[in-house]
This record gives C-alpha cells, structure tokens and sequence, in this order.
C-alpha cells in the first residue's frame, strides 16, 4: 500500500464558518458534525477537519488545492464575491491579481481563520516558466 494523507485538523475560530466557507470556495460539501469536527473533504479523498479552538492559539497554516482549470473562473469569482484577500504570490506582494505560473492559474486567498488558502490549476514545476498576470 503506498503512504496517502488521509485527513489533516484546521484549528479555527468557527469551524462551521471555516468549513462553509472552503467548501463553498471549492464548490464541495460540509460532511455531518464528527465529534469536535466539521469535514470538507477534497476529490482525492483527504478531509479537512476544522476544529474550533481559542483564537488565540491558531498558527496561521497553509493549504494547496490543485483544481481543474475549467473550475479556476467560478472559485476565484467565489473568492472575490467572499470579500477575502487574495493574491498572486505568497509574499503578498501581488494584491487583487491571479498567476500563471506553470501556464495555469493561480491565486492564493485568506480563510475566516487567518489560514493562507491557494488553487492552483497546475503543480509547480510542471509547464512554463511563470508569466505575470
């Protein structure tokens, strides 16, 4: 059997916020209340379990979605009519601007939590060399 993440926890300040909101950012669904968790689960089979915690402990954390290139338009529309910060880059550098990096899209964005959020529509490192939006 080859190693395969299965589920990773999101501490947050709301985990029903949280996880309504990545869901409806990726066009998925919020799973029934397991425990202390609310689920997202991605296509590849791995959830997110957002967990709500004392906002003062959350580490902000980072978290890559590879989605279709035909789905980009509509999640980034999600991301703007959202009211989040979005970027280009993750120095935030490139404010209210998307990528090309590899010849896709991409942009990163900030969760209700202070999570650093980002679709990409190809893996870094897998076509050209990126060109500025």
């Amino acid at each position: 059997m080859s190693v395969e993440l299965n589920h990773t926890i999101v501490h947050c300040r709301d985990r029903q916020a949280s996880a309504e909101f990545l869901a409806t950012i990726l066009g998925l669904k919020v799973g029934a209340v397991w425990g202390p968790f609310v689920p997202v689960e991605t296509g590849n089979g791995v959830t997110l379990d957002f967990a709500t915690v004392d906002p003062e402990t959350i580490t902000p954390q980072h978290y890559a979605f590879l989605v279709p290139e035909e789905d980009f338009e509509a999640m980034f529309a999600r991301i703007r009519e959202s009211g989040a910060g979005y970027w280009a880059d993750p120095h935030r550098s490139r404010p209210n601007e998307i990528n090309r990096n590899d010849g896709g899209y991409g942009v990163y964005f900030e969760d209700p939590s202070g999570h650093y959020m980002e679709i990409i529509t190809r893996p870094y490192g897998s076509g050209a060399a990126p060109a500025r939006s």
